[in-house]
């Protein structure tokens, strides 16, 4: 068996990006509601671009903030949190391999961090992200990943 490794700013799910409602691939029909729906316009088609921005971040233990900037940028993506009066006012980085979910329906990201964790994490620096930051909280993330039960080890 290979050993698991965790590449934070690697999307785990990268379809999760392009719309979908759990499944991405242009075959499957979308759920319908029994009820009609609720008014609120549907999660954007698969393959089609999703702008983050704005999406509410739920931590595996509550909600942290609002979503204030993200990048899908290969092997270099993240998204930057605004916790509101969480962290009085502070926005957090969050790599993007700390994402487990997207909901577009709901406009909701899942991250798999509690808040302490993520409020423990080495505080953002709204200037250009440079090298040793990118490390030092990739490294913080890394340290604390572990595999959902079950899953087969990812090598990249």
């Amino acid at each position: 068996m290979q050993p698991s490794i965790f590449n934070p700013w690697t999307w785990r799910d990268p379809s999760a990006l392009a719309g979908g409602y759990g499944q991405t691939t242009p075959s499957v029909t979308p759920p319908q509601r029994e009820d009609g729906g609720d008014g609120r316009p549907d999660a954007p088609g698969p393959g089609t671009p999703v702008d983050l921005v704005g999406y509410h971040v739920q931590a595996s233990d509550g909600r942290i903030g609002t979503i204030d900037e993200a990048s899908d940028e290969t092997d270099a993506g993240y998204l930057v949190v605004d916790t509101g009066p969480w962290i009085f006012g502070q926005k957090v980085l969050l790599p993007a391999g700390t994402v487990a979910e997207v909901d577009h329906q709901e406009r909701v990201v899942h991250v798999d961090r509690t808040r302490q964790e993520i409020k423990d994490a080495p505080p953002f620096d709204a200037g250009p992200v440079d090298p040793e930051y990118r490390e030092r909280v990739g490294n913080y993330y890394s340290d604390r990943y572990v595999p959902p039960p079950g899953s087969a080890p990812r090598v990249i």
